[in-house]
């Protein structure tokens, strides 16, 4: 076993120089940046998490590059799945904050240049914050194991042997888009199917989305998180909303059980949040000092003159660079708040905020998602916190009404985007790392990744808001849930609207309750552990949804074959499938909204809840077949 972990020394020499950054390999990533951003914006609004697009993105680059055209090494498939992730990382930052500007009334619509630079400038502050964070916390910490990483470099590896996954992707993207077709396009089948019960004043809520993708995610994520969600679910459907009660008698009990959720139990979430996101702060606090003394760094490890002389797999962008792209950034970010606002001082004041909690949470997160993965980051709980920074600083200052809740909201854009963007690049480095790539040519990448995925957010919001609507509570609406809190605090803070601050503490409590339950789980040695994430996640989306996550979990525990680390590069044909499922899912919605907007009508028929379960479940049961066959071929 070598120092970083792999179980064989498969990486490229630092001496020697093969195909890395080609035209090939920059025109697949910036196609696969967007259409992984597109896919990852849709699933994002309508389920309130996304997925990793490396491994996806890498196995894509491997069939095209060396099973169609013959050529492609493995540094090149590294710099595809290098920028697709690029895109990924941006739809989480722009989804969480972005619409939240559309819930407050401060936007009409979603207005392309702010839009963009709120994700274009977040993406590149990321990158910039987390150049000298490399050495610090992903070559000099072998504890961090940054997994999402590590198995995105054994994906590349067998690659190179000819690996055939792109077939289990394509039969879920097919399938997918086409089950999304019957749901959406001829609303054949259910878009959930639910009930609730009521017993006096109290409501018992049941129900399930009828979302392949959620299933897919569950199976992603695998059980254990997958649990932690619909644990959530539980504490807020199944035993907080019984508790509050407080249906009126002429109220149908699935209409009170949603009333309630949306005005007291999710904020719980919040609660549960906010206390994760601080709890990280302060786990984190040595990498974040590591992180400030490597500044001091950066300019000889990557400098002209000492550059020339390490090794290419020890370069980082030059120190002019990283400063020349850090000062435009904060150009920028002032110019955008000063536009938002409509006052320099307010622009400067939260631009400072802004600068101040991004590298914070850029490190938080760098060192979270080391730690447990991506699927743990806490980036709600620190947006959370970056919100209430910005709002405690701006109320100090005396500044009120629309002025404040834009600004408040920008800050929260910019740094949710650059937490994101973070930690897909530390995932991104620690492949490099393994597969013996050059960390400057990653980086530079990135930044093209994130420059060219950066323009497509403004129309496809745009376009799913006009065909289902975004936050508006309708059938078929997508909920975008962090973004409907983060609109909640920003106008309970400076607007007309009121906190729940009861729910918001007792969601506090029990962040600190699984804070405590997770410490000792660890010191047990136990392999479960109680993130605060996951659950807080559960509390504050609808059960409908938590519920095809856990099924997705139940069916990786039982059936699927690509965790149990005997051999982590051998590709999971259940997650390629599963990725292929959100794609399709996702990309089929995105097209379903174009006839959508127009006003066009495909439907056929309204469905039915037991012919939507049934087909449901075929499905399902379809895909454990798959697993279990390829189980039996390995």
């Amino acid at each position: 076993m070598n120092a970083h972990g792999m179980g064989r020394d498969s990486s490229t020499p630092p001496e020697k120089s093969i195909k890395e950054v080609t035209i090939a390999a920059l025109a697949l990533g910036g196609l696969l940046s967007i259409l992984m951003a597109a896919a990852n914006t849709y699933l994002g609004l309508k389920a309130g998490m996304t997925v990793s697009a490396s491994i996806p993105a890498a196995v894509i680059s491997t069939a095209i590059l060396r099973g169609i055209f013959r050529r492609g090494t493995v540094l090149e498939n590294n710099i595809v799945q290098t920028m697709a992730s690029a895109g990924e990382s941006l739809a989480a930052g722009a989804i969480f904050t972005i619409p939240a500007l559309l819930l407050v009334g401060a936007w009409q619509e979603f207005k392309f240049w702010p839009t963009t630079l709120i994700v274009l400038l977040g993406g590149l502050l990321g990158v910039v914050f987390m150049v000298p964070l490399r050495r610090a916390l992903i070559v000099e910490r072998p504890e961090l194991i940054y997994p999402e990483g590590v198995a995105c470099s054994e994906v590349l590896i067998a690659g190179q042997k000819g690996g055939k996954g792109i077939r289990s992707i394509l039969a879920g993207l097919g399938i997918g888009a086409l089950f999304k077709f019957l749901v959406t396009g001829l609303h054949v089948v259910k878009s959930v199917v639910e009930g609730a019960i009521g017993a006096g004043r109290s409501v018992l809520y049941f129900g399930s989305d009828m979302s392949l993708a959620l299933v897919a995610v569950g199976y992603i994520v695998r059980l254990p998180i997958a649990s932690l969600i619909f644990g959530g679910g539980v504490i807020g459907w199944v035993i907080t909303i019984p508790m509050l009660g407080g249906r009126e008698s002429d109220v149908a009990p699935l209409e009170a059980a949603w009333h309630l959720w949306s005005t007291q139990v999710r904020f719980m979430g919040v609660g549960a949040m906010l206390a994760g996101g601080l709890h990280s702060i302060w786990h984190v606090r040595g990498g974040i000092l590591s992180g400030l003394v490597a500044l001091r760094g950066v300019g000889g490890s990557a400098g002209a003159n000492e550059g020339a002389e390490r090794p290419r797999t020890e370069r980082d962008m030059p120190l002019a660079a990283l400063m020349t792209v850090f000062l435009l950034s904060v150009i920028g970010t002032v110019l955008l708040y000063d536009y938002l606002t409509g006052n320099f001082g307010v622009a400067v004041a939260a631009t400072v905020v802004m600068v101040i909690a991004a590298f914070i949470f850029v490190a938080v997160a760098t060192y979270i998602v080391g730690l447990v993965g991506s699927s743990n980051s806490p980036v709600s709980g620190m947006t959370i916190c970056a919100l209430l920074l910005t709002a405690g600083v701006l109320l100090a200052l005396g500044i009120r009404g629309e002025s404040a809740i834009a600004a408040t909201l920008g800050v929260a854009g910019v740094v949710c985007c650059a937490a994101c963007t973070a930690g897909d690049v530390s995932q991104d480095l620690k492949t490099g790392l393994l597969v013996g790539a050059t960390p400057a040519r990653q980086q530079w990448t990135e930044i093209l990744g994130v420059m060219l995925s950066c323009c497509f957010f403004a129309p496809v919001l745009t376009l799913l808001h006009n065909a289902y609507g975004i936050g508006t509570g309708g059938p078929d609406s997508l909920a975008a849930p962090q973004a409907s809190l983060f609109a909640s605090l920003a106008n309970g803070f400076f607007g007309e609207g009121a906190l729940p601050w009861d729910m918001i503490a007792v969601g506090v409590g029990i962040g600190v309750l699984l804070i405590v339950l997770d410490r000792m789980l660890e010191r047990s040695g136990s392999a479960f552990r109680a993130h605060v994430m996951p659950v807080a996640v559960g509390i504050y989306l609808p059960l409908s949804l938590a519920t095809p996550i856990f099924i997705g979990g139940l069916l990786h525990h039982v059936l699927g074959r690509g965790g149990n680390g005997k051999d982590p590069g051998r590709q999971d044909p259940g997650l390629l499938f599963g990725s292929g499922l959100i794609a399709g899912e996702a990309l089929m919605g995105i097209l379903l909204a174009i006839p959508i907007a127009l006003n066009i009508d495909l439907a056929v028929s309204e469905g039915h809840g037991p012919v939507s379960v049934l087909l449901f479940g075929a499905i399902i049961a379809g895909y454990g077949i798959l697993i279990r066959r390829a189980a039996r071929a390995g």
